[in-house]
């Protein structure tokens, strides 16, 4: 099983799905509903993701990624009710170019979010406004597998990760979106 970051991301779409299964039937029944929906509550599960999704376009000419018959290259989850909760969407996929080429082309798409972190060279420099610490975007203990680029842009509530890794004379990628809200008395 390959791993794009530290986590097992190979099964990462089941294992999201089985977990938003599980609220289905432990949590009372809140209903499918639209995304954009933050108000009221929603479960959202789903094998299927877009460049939509994750808000980032996906590289030319780059297929789908499937390690095996088992394995699914996308996945969207998404939760909320009270005032909080989170999507997140996945996209696994392969290109005949190097990873570089895509880390380039990946590192413009991300620019629209903001400052991008390389986490395949996380820098130590902690943020500098306490006030805004709490909203700033690290690292974190995510770096990518020995040989690959890891990448993020965005605040801790609405983040984007890019996560490329050779394969062959190729590349595998991911493309992560993370939105989470709450209601915050700040």
């Amino acid at each position: 099983m390959r791993h794009f970051v530290s986590i097992p991301t190979a099964s990462l779409p089941r294992r999201l799905c089985g977990f938003g299964l599980l609220c289905v039937l432990i949590l009372p029944p809140v209903g499918l509903a639209q995304e954009s929906e933050k108000e009221g509550a929603a479960v959202i599960v789903s094998g299927e993701a877009g460049a939509k999704d994750v808000g980032l376009p996906i590289y030319p000419d780059s297929t789908r990624h499937k390690e095996n018959t088992d394995d699914s290259q996308t996945a969207r989850l998404g939760f909320w009710g009270g005032g909080s909760g989170f999507k997140l969407a996945v996209l696994k996929m392969e290109s005949a170019d190097s990873p570089d080429k895509i880390a380039s082309y990946y590192k413009r798409a991300l620019a629209k979010y903001g400052k991008i972190l390389d986490c395949s060279r996380p820098s130590p420099a902690a943020p500098t406004d306490k006030q805004d610490s709490s909203k700033t975007l690290t690292c974190g203990g995510d770096k990518p597998e020995a040989g690959g680029l890891l990448f993020k842009s965005g605040t801790k509530q609405n983040q984007h990760i890019v996560a490329v890794q050779p394969n062959g004379k190729g590349s595998l990628y991911q493309l992560v979106a993370l939105v989470a809200w709450g209601d915050s008395k700040e």
